[in-house]
């Protein structure tokens, strides 16, 4: 079960800096297009913004930081950038793995693997040991990486799993019982949502999660976000009056007409 509060049956702790901040990556492709190179020079380009917020993160003071690096609908995409973006995601596994330990990063992968091959696999299981090991004293930053992930597919794998294990209460579960079976569950809800690229939607990302997440949208490619974005998000996400169903009335502490 997890440690943290649900924003649909408690009242989460507001903190000034987000807990939790999501990300979808988006532009990479556009932000090559523009500079007339193939869009596999935008995806690393896109890896040297990954390192860039996740020590901003750290800096700021977040402490988990979730990116959506490839749906279950990109599969769709080009057979020949697929294939690239596998390279890509292996080779930066092999490269940042110590770095992130060493950082005190702790990295997790959420998705269904079973489409990777069996080596992606292999390094992903590795560097989730690595980092799990280097971290458990002193965890800076939880970061997880959604890999062939789907809302949708996170809710049913939940259900699936749930309903294998505990068909003696069908019709009696709770959010509580679900809560567990889902990808995040070692995770608070995403306070703040972020999508660069100018796209306004969340793409069947975190779909169980962030029921009362604030979003933030940025014209901005991923390639061109930086610290200084990251530091624009949090303060348009302090801005915001996080209510959770109760009126503004109530958060001041003033009686209602």
């Amino acid at each position: 079960m997890s440690i943290f509060k649900s924003a649909t049956l408690d009242l989460p702790e507001v903190r000034r800096i987000p807990l939790h901040i999501a990300i979808i990556m988006d532009g990479n492709g556009r932000w090559a297009r523009k500079r007339f190179l193939p869009r596999a020079a935008g995806h690393v380009k896109g890896v040297e913004t990954v390192r860039k917020v996740v020590r901003a993160a750290i800096e700021e003071g977040v402490e988990y930081l979730t990116l959506f690096a490839f749906s279950s609908e990109n599969w769709r995409r080009p057979e020949r950038e697929v294939s690239q973006l596998m390279a890509l995601f292996s080779s930066a596994l092999d490269k940042e793995v110590a770095k992130l330990g060493r950082n005190g990063v702790r990295l997790r992968v959420i998705g269904d693997l079973t489409r990777f091959a069996p080596e992606l696999r292999a390094r992903i299981q590795k560097a989730e040991e690595q980092t799990a090991s280097a971290t458990r004293e002193a965890c800076r930053l939880h970061l997880t990486i959604a890999a062939n992930y789907g809302g949708r597919w996170d809710m049913l794998q939940a259900m699936n799993r749930l309903g294998a294990e505990r068909v003696d209460a069908v019709g009696q579960w709770t959010e509580m019982d679900l809560e567990p079976y889902l990808s995040m569950h070692f995770a608070p809800d995403p306070d703040l949502f972020i999508r660069t690229g100018g796209e306004k939607r969340i793409s069947n990302f975190l779909l169980w999660q962030m029921a009362y997440t604030e979003f933030y949208f940025t014209d901005l490619l991923w390639p061109e976000f930086d610290a200084q974005s990251l530091k624009e998000a949090i303060v348009s996400y302090q801005q915001r009056e996080r209510r959770f169903g109760r009126t503004s009335e109530q958060l001041a502490g003033t009686p209602a007409e």
